[in-house]
């Protein structure tokens, strides 16, 4: 008789990505047309050399091969909570941190820590694939709120959130910016579901996983200042793009005591701790790389200049409803047509790999999502002409 797997397990979606790969070997390259490959979002330059070799120096020591705290080397969440005080203009202590074998981790170990079986949270759609998979592994219904595509992107409308709200629900996710559209909230967005969630008494969870790639001023929001904000605001983040460290799996998420206490509990039983030699190459980019960081924001910055210009005219009926950090959210033009039919078609017939709208959430049939990190500004030019061929053809 076969084993009983988990049927929360069994009820998760496939990850899309692996699958997606496997169009790639009818990719249509050729000489002078290149795979522009936009699926993954993973930053196209590596890590700064003088953090490698500061890696490869602690490689070298003996202490690096044992555990760290829980939560992390002291001295690491001393210098995160100093730098989001600095820049959020608020208030976080290094009580408040807790460091996380990357980003997904923190999102696990802060849903884990606020819902259980049966339990909801709201989440905006289209949504992060991987955010919607652990919370249905966890037996966690996921209530899809719509996003409206305007002039500033696609945004969540907090009214709507509130008429979603019963008595199950226990906190309410965003991302800003956004995977996968790119729109960033503005503060006063953030602040209004802020309210909304204290009003409620429910969390609310900001993935803020990109927000390296936001100029320096003003801070994206307003919470770190707020009195209230270790009652029910938990922040995510990855050092992972900021630092070009995603193999390192370093992220880190602050809240307030009483999540804070339940953490501990998670990430002792999970992980132990977080890869030594990854903090300790985290905490020398924070405090030897911010204009490093600065540069590769300002080059992620031209990317989206260049992709404004090179979609101003809608090229071959492609329209750019959204962008921002690592992405671009894109409308096709093929009416009657899945979304994955066109993102193969696009693979195939163009050597462009995007990702189909579908793997984000309900309602994206007309959109393919690409990750122009991995491509420069004359990658995203090329693209642009590569969609108006396809619809020439």
């Amino acid at each position: 008789m076969p084993v009983r797997i988990n049927p929360n397990i069994m009820a998760t979606a496939e990850p899309p990505i692996p699958e997606a790969m496997g169009w790639l070997a009818e990719a249509g390259v050729t000489a002078d047309r290149p795979l522009l490959n936009l699926a993954q979002a993973v930053p196209s330059y590596p890590p700064a050399e003088k953090l490698r070799e500061a890696m490869a120096d602690a490689a070298r020591l003996a202490e690096t091969a044992f555990y760290t705290p829980i939560l992390g080397i002291e001295s690491l969440r001393e210098r995160f909570a100093q730098t989001l005080s600095n820049d959020y203009r608020g208030q976080v202590d290094a009580e408040d941190v807790a460091i996380s074998a990357g980003g997904n981790h923190a999102f696990c170990m802060a849903v884990m820590a606020l819902a259980g079986p049966g339990d909801e949270i709201i989440v905006p759609q289209p949504c992060y694939f991987n955010h919607e998979m652990w919370c249905t592994m966890q037996g966690i219904r996921v209530v899809p709120l719509p996003c409206h595509a305007g002039p500033e992107g696609l945004l969540p409308d907090p009214h709507e959130a509130e008429s979603l709200i019963g008595p199950r629900t226990r906190a309410i996710l965003l991302v800003s910016p956004n995977n996968p559209t790119g729109t960033v909230y503005s503060p006063d967005l953030v602040q209004a579901f802020f309210d909304l969630a204290h009003r409620k008494q429910i969390a609310l969870l900001i993935d803020e996983t990109y927000r390296d790639f936001l100029p320096d001023v003003p801070p994206p929001h307003r919470l770190f200042s707020d009195a209230r904000w270790r009652d029910g605001f938990v922040h995510l983040y990855s050092f992972s793009k900021a630092y070009s460290l995603t193999g390192y799996r370093i992220g880190a998420l602050a809240a307030g005591p009483r999540i804070m206490d339940a953490i501990g509990k998670i990430a002792d039983t999970v992980t132990i701790c977080p890869s030594h030699i990854g903090q300790l190459a985290v905490l020398y980019g924070l405090e030897h790389l911010g204009d490093w960081k600065r540069a590769r924001r300002d080059e992620m910055t031209n990317r989206v200049v260049a992709l404004d210009q090179a979609f101003a005219d809608n090229p071959g009926g492609f329209r750019l409803r959204s962008r921002g950090a690592f992405f671009a959210y894109i409308e096709h033009p093929f009416k009657g047509q899945s979304a994955a039919n066109v993102a193969r078609m696009l693979v195939r017939e163009q050597a462009v790999f995007t990702l189909p709208g579908p793997i984000f959430g309900i309602g994206q049939e007309r959109y393919v999502r690409a990750a122009f990190a991995n491509v420069d500004e004359a990658g995203i030019h090329a693209l642009a002409r590569r969609l108006d061929a396809q619809s020439a053809g």
